[in-house]
């Protein structure tokens, strides 16, 4: 079947603007003219009445599983105070009927946003809620959890508990346990949470998939293998292997797989995966690490420390050594590497480890990459650079990281932080995601902040403006040069001859509206190799998908 769209307004991907393409067995055969296209055999025609198509967005870096799992649990991501989050959690309890032995679970607040200031929730504030109800709930950036007393008691978490390297078991000025655990140390409460099964996952997955779809999204680069604590990652890969071979999956997911130790990773790759194993609906991709923390719970990893807390530096999760021999393990195995690093003292580690591995193994082409890359001092970016690196960022974060980001790092490195457009102008990879769900997964968001580098509501002026992408250059950021990180560029990415057949029709032509209104842009419809997966109102392609 050959179906020509016609009548459009088609960014295949890079200027100029075309009008109509076919497509034909999953794949785009022809984009031009709407004359010349007509022309040609085909047997169906949509007209999309100047509805804006492009490429399907490719979110180079989010956790698809735990989008799933969060989109179960009380939403908490716009709770305006302290107080707003005990009412909401009071009454998902009351809405779910929740039983005194049933875990209350949340995720998304940010104490940045409360009003009047209040700090981060404590165990004390959650006992208000419930002494007889266990309660978890995960701040927005996932470095951080509050649990409340009968949690504690539950896991049996006391002052005597000692404290995981690279995480915090926080306490008051008096020495008890406030509930706050922070980065490596909240394994032990996720941990001893209630365990998925393989069918629990592979509904979170479906549910997940269904919202990428409504907001565009047909590819994903998603770290899920360790979600959960407690469930093993040939479980989580047995998910995945089921739903595609069922022909239930609507994103293509290139899955960053995490690990912690040499040994897990030794394994993962004794049993035959690594980088590229897999087919056109999943595949493996890089090995990910976590590096530090988030710059909003301050665990970031800062070489000077926080400008707003002296003492401060934030968290490595991992040793100089330790990123050595786990980046030189992947590296050697022809597997790309992915590593999370929000702070300039985790970066210079994380280099270091790259430098070593690439000297010890010369290899070409590997496109080993940093996540989030969001501190960096001008030296850094220079380093990046000659080492062949690419930079999976989130323009998204400056919604927030914009309010905070003089007070946290200070004025000298805040000044040459968030270079998302120096990296660009030095040939430096990079793609664009939103981290969700820390953030909201439409792209549209996280392109508006590219472009304007203000928050969404424009209460601050632009943070480096300087810094500021054209509209042009934040969609290629997150289209194709998604799927350049995962070495797709010659499969998917663009409305071009041979190419898989994702495309989006939005309601407005980003091109056309004021930048400020960007994220306001619906979605229309998405399809997927060919196959509409999400029709939304006002679509000029009628029928559900």
């Amino acid at each position: 079947m050959k179906t020509l769209y016609y009548n459009g307004c088609v960014f295949a991907g890079e200027q100029p603007i075309h009008q109509a393409f076919l497509v034909e067995n999953g794949v785009f055969t022809n984009v031009g003219t709407n004359e010349a296209l007509l022309s040609l055999p085909h047997d169906e025609q949509v007209d999309l009445k100047g509805t804006f198509v492009c490429p399907g967005f490719n979110d180079s870096h989010m956790h698809l599983l735990n989008l799933g799992n969060t989109m179960a649990m009380c939403p908490l991501g716009d709770a305006a105070s302290l107080d707003d989050v005990l009412g909401r959690l009071q009454a998902f309890a009351q809405e779910k009927k929740l039983s005194s032995g049933q875990w209350l679970l949340g995720r998304g607040w940010n104490q940045d946003y409360f009003s009047p200031a209040t700090g981060m929730p404590t165990r004390d504030d959650l006992d208000k809620v419930s002494r007889e109800m266990p309660i978890c709930i995960v701040r927005c950036c996932g470095h951080a959890l509050c649990v409340n007393s009968r949690a504690l008691q539950l896991l049996r978490i006391t002052e005597n508990t000692p404290c995981p390297a690279g995480g915090t078991i926080c306490r008051d000025e008096s020495g008890r346990l406030n509930g706050i655990f922070l980065d490596a140390a909240m394994p032990l409460v996720q941990g001893r949470l209630p365990a998925p099964t393989v069918a629990d996952m592979k509904s979170m997955l479906l549910s997940a998939m269904k919202t990428l779809n409504s907001v565009g999204v047909t590819s994903c680069q998603t770290d899920d293998l360790l979600a959960f604590e407690n469930v093993k990652w040939q479980d989580v890969l047995q998910a995945y292997q089921q739903l595609e071979a069922e022909g239930r999956m609507t994103v293509r997911v290139y899955e960053q797989s995490q690990f912690t130790s040499p040994e897990g990773l030794q394994a993962f790759l004794d049993a035959g995966w690594k980088t590229g194993v897999g087919n056109e609906m999943f595949k493996i991709g890089p090995l990910k690490m976590l590096g530090d923390g988030s710059l909003g719970a301050r665990t970031a990893l800062l070489r000077d420390g926080y400008a707003d807390a002296p003492s401060e530096k934030g968290l490595g999760l991992f040793t100089q050594e330790q990123f050595d021999q786990m980046i030189s393990l992947a590296h050697e195995r022809g597997m790309q590497c992915a590593v999370h690093v929000i702070g300039d003292g985790v970066l210079d580690r994380v280099l270091s480890a790259y430098e070593k591995a690439f000297a010890r193994c010369p290899r070409k082409d590997h496109r080993s990459a940093l996540i989030h890359v969001q501190l960096t001092r001008p030296e850094q970016l220079e380093k990046i650079k000659a080492l062949g690196l690419s930079a999976h960022v989130q323009t998204i974060f400056l919604d927030y990281d914009s309010h905070i980001v003089y007070q946290r790092a200070g004025k000298q490195l805040a000044e040459t932080s968030y270079a998302f457009r120096t990296m660009q102008r030095m040939g430096i990879p990079l793609s664009n995601g939103t981290d969700c769900p820390v953030e909201n997964p439409h792209p549209l968001r996280g392109i508006q902040c590219a472009v304007t580098r203000q928050p969404l509501n424009a209460s601050l002026p632009p943070y480096r403006p300087e810094e500021k992408m054209t509209v042009e250059q934040a969609l290629h950021s997150y289209i194709a040069a998604g799927a350049y990180a995962s070495f797709e560029e010659n499969f998917k990415g663009k409305i071009a001859p041979g190419m898989a057949a994702d495309f989006v029709l939005l309601s407005q032509s980003p091109f056309s509206v004021p930048p400020e209104q960007l994220q306001h842009i619906r979605v229309l419809a998405t399809f997927l190799g060919g196959k509409k997966v999400y029709a939304g109102l006002n679509s000029p392609i009628t029928g559900e998908p």
